[in-house]
């Protein structure tokens, strides 16, 4: 065990403390905000208690919290010290007994009454995201609906105040595991903790989310799409020095064998309707007419899919050296960013609104303003922008963090990484496309 475990158990509290004054009620409270008991029972009896349908104003609801908004990013050198309170917190959980699990009994949601909404109180009044003076009613009210949401925001989930599949098995986790995933990966936090540079890119795996850092805040925040569970975004440093704007589509031979040649059997206009032209390895470019496809002929040339809309990598390419062949880019699969399990590329990063964070990159560079980068873009022509103060990028796999003590947050452990079966909440298979979109969406994460 180590020193910073050992401290931790020594701040716990007893379970007698920590249940006193709402044990009667079967909730485990937070410490230092239990109510006394007869004071709960006459809210909870009394004749005005408000029900879901009253105009609360949930702007407080959560007795005072913190906002889980934040400018400030995961890799800030005050996130291992928050970590380590929240730890001391959900160790205080942990020995009062945990959480209750929330019945599975279908949506709950702002109108609804049933039993299962007063165990839902007391789950969401344990882990800080309901104020425990909002009472153990069944009725789900306002003043839940906002700490419902309080709550998927921290785990990363659609906050539409909807308890559903995926918010019940975040509800459900018990605490202990939970601890367990923040010791995890504060380890993993503490090997970041050093300067990594004024201006730096971190790329969160787990979270499917883009962090662009300057001066010790978050300028930009961008949705990702990272690997798949057999084709995982690897863990890299390294610095951004170059951006393709326009950038060429090399198709690998595996990808020709097992996409192309089939795709053209089937329909001979493929390559013309998707702007991919093939040459010899002299640069002499090859007719489709004059290839037999039904051999294998065509894997001995060089498939090149032109700058523009039908693009893999649609308008731009981030690149960095690193031995996994990674790079990040743009997508013309923009629908993508809008999944909740947004794991489905085989290991690069795809970008929602690149372009903000291309001008970011080459803010230094003479002559390439957002109004440049976007003219370019527009001729659908191939151009580099090459980096002289090239930017460190980071690839990490983090799960839990708190940058506030009191905003703890978690994500699914996609990759099984953080050693227990319940943090991953969903085994991604490969995703089923339509042939052309097999092609643009995984083919465009293929060697360049």
């Amino acid at each position: 065990m180590s020193e910073g475990t050992k401290r931790i158990e020594g701040r716990a509290i007893s379970r007698r403390k920590l249940l006193a004054g709402a044990a009667a009620a079967g909730a485990a409270m937070m410490p230092g905000v239990a109510l006394a008991q007869s004071a709960l029972s006459d809210l909870l009896a009394a004749p005005t208690r408000g029900n879901w349908d009253d105009q609360f104003d949930t702007r407080g609801s959560n007795g005072g919290s913190a906002k889980v908004s934040s400018n400030q990013p995961v890799f800030s050198p005050n996130t291992v010290t928050s970590m380590q309170q929240a730890m001391s917190q959900y160790q205080q959980i942990v020995g009062a007994g945990g959480w209750p699990a929330v019945p599975e009994v279908g949506k709950l949601q702002l109108g609804v009454q049933n039993a299962a909404v007063s165990t839902l109180r007391q789950r969401l009044m344990v882990s800080g995201d309901l104020s425990q003076s909002a009472g153990l009613s069944p009725a789900f009210d306002s003043y839940v609906d906002a700490a419902t949401k309080r709550f998927q925001t921290r785990h990363g989930l659609p906050d539409d105040g909807v308890i559903s599949t995926y918010t019940y098995k975040a509800l459900n986790v018990p605490a202990d595991i939970r601890l367990g995933q923040l010791q995890t990966n504060i380890v993993r936090l503490q090997s970041m903790s050093g300067f990594l540079g004024d201006r730096f890119v971190m790329v969160n795996v787990p979270a499917a989310a883009i962090e662009a850092v300057e001066n010790g805040r978050v300028v930009q925040r961008h949705t990702a799409v990272v690997g798949k569970i057999d084709r995982q975004t690897p863990i890299l440093n390294s610095k951004i020095t170059n951006l393709n704007l326009n950038p060429y589509w090399h198709a690998p031979e595996s990808i020709v064998r097992k996409d192309i040649i089939p795709l053209m059997q089937k329909d001979p206009t493929y390559l013309a309707k998707n702007d991919i032209k093939i040459f010899a390895p002299d640069g002499t470019e090859i007719p489709p007419e004059s290839i037999d496809w039904n051999t294998d002929e065509a894997a001995r040339y060089l498939f090149r899919q032109e700058p523009g809309k039908n693009n893999a990598m649609s308008s731009v390419k981030i690149n960095f050296p690193n031995t996994h062949a990674t790079y990040m880019h743009d997508t013309p699969q923009q629908s993508l960013f809008s999944k909740l399990m947004r794991f489905e590329s085989s290991g690069c990063v795809r970008v929602q609104n690149v372009r903000d964070l291309v001008v970011w990159l080459a803010r230094d560079e003479a002559g390439w303003d957002r109004q440049s980068i976007e003219r370019v873009i527009a001729t659908r022509k191939r151009q580099d922008i090459d980096l002289k103060n090239p930017v460190p990028v980071y690839f990490t796999y983090i799960s839990a963090w708190a940058t506030d003590p009191s905003v703890v947050q978690f994500r699914d452990d996609i990759y099984h990484r953080d050693g227990a079966e319940q943090l991953a909440m969903n085994d991604l298979q490969a995703v089923a496309y339509s042939p052309n979109e097999q092609v643009l969406t995984q083919a465009a994460d293929q060697a360049y």
